[in-house]
């Protein structure tokens, strides 16, 4: 059993949360792993990863008893910085009351009015907060993110109804970091494990491709028809594996203007390569990258062999991956 008895720990390898527990801030662990670190159900306790957060937690399902795992749900394991798979430090947390606390957008604009800054207020009375996390807020029926800004105290704190509550109107930096984790993607789990395997493993472990003499995809291509979450999946790949995100539609990359669209496409992976690690997401691949000798018009011609040149170009790291999507693989070249 993973623990240390000294600093009152636990080393835990993280699993999925059910979907029951999905956007609660709840974790699962063995109740006997709990009370060992001094932890009783409803505890608050701190996760250590690549970053620090804190979450309730709540004793684990009956298949999972005597196991050394914590389920987390997609916006804990951001929180933390890890994924699947990975390892986390446990301990019991000793939150403070929060004085104040600065939240702003994650992604977007919106308009404040002293009647929401008191909705987002009652939502989070009891939660525990650490800065740098990252929040959902139910609006009309869709999860808003929003990021903590700043606490006072610094630390984990708990939100109570004396805590003075401010929410910015827009992002402090704009990310372009999507929010979709693998829970909200229902259906597809043999599709996920499938490419967990081939993207995700060569952006978080780069060393073992390396150190086994493999080179990892520089590229995937997803298929099937429209509405079955080939964007999603992309989406959620990339939140996992903490990635920057570029998506791209393929007709609109198309230009009736000598070398624009070649141009466009450089642009993107230069963009890829300076924020590595990197998905870029071609939507509809197979508008600017059309079989060859099917291709009438010179611009499509001189848009796949500069996709392909770039494809070529990208350093077998798996640093940068492109994923295409289409419901039309056989028109691919």
């Amino acid at each position: 059993m993973s623990e240390s008895s000294e600093k009152k720990e636990l080393v835990l390898r993280v699993a999925e949360a059910k979907q029951k527990d999905v956007g609660r801030g709840k974790v699962r662990i063995d109740l006997g792993l709990l009370k060992s670190i001094g932890v009783e159900p409803g505890d608050i306790v701190e996760i250590e990863g690549k970053r620090k957060t804190a979450a309730v937690a709540w004793p684990n399902y009956t298949e999972d008893q005597g196991m050394d795992i914590i389920r987390m749900d997609g916006l804990v394991r951001k929180n933390v910085g890890v994924g699947i798979g990975d390892k986390v430090i446990v301990r019991k947390a000793n939150p403070k009351p929060a004085q104040s606390v600065k939240l702003a957008p994650s992604s977007f604009n919106i308009q404040i009015e002293e009647s929401f800054v008191s909705y987002v207020k009652r939502r989070l009375v009891d939660y525990p907060l650490v800065e740098e996390d990252t929040i959902l807020i139910p609006v009309l029926g869709q999860a808003i993110p929003f990021t903590v800004i700043q606490t006072k105290p610094q630390g984990i704190v708990i939100v109570t109804p004396e805590t003075d509550v401010k929410v910015l109107d827009k992002p402090i930096e704009p990310g372009r970091m999507p929010r979709v984790t693998y829970e909200d993607i229902g259906g597809l789990k043999n599709v996920i494990q499938r490419v967990r395997e081939l993207i995700e493993l060569p952006l978080k472990y780069p060393e073992v491709f390396k150190r086994l003499g493999i080179d990892p995809p520089k590229g995937v291509l997803l298929y099937g028809p429209p509405g079955t979450g080939k964007t999603l999946l992309a989406k959620a790949v990339a939140n996992e594996t903490q990635s920057y995100f570029i998506s791209i539609n393929g007709p609109e990359i198309m230009s009736k203007f000598y070398g624009e669209s070649e141009q466009r496409l450089r642009e993107i992976f230069e963009e890829a390569k300076k924020h590595a690690p990197t998905i870029i997401f071609i939507d509809e691949i197979d508008a600017i990258a059309p079989k060859r000798d099917e291709v009438v018009g010179e611009v499509e011609r001189r848009v796949v062999a500069q996709l392909l040149a770039l494809m070529d170009g990208l350093e077998a790291r798996g640093d940068v991956i492109v994923i295409g999507a289409t419901n039309r693989p056989n028109a691919v070249d």
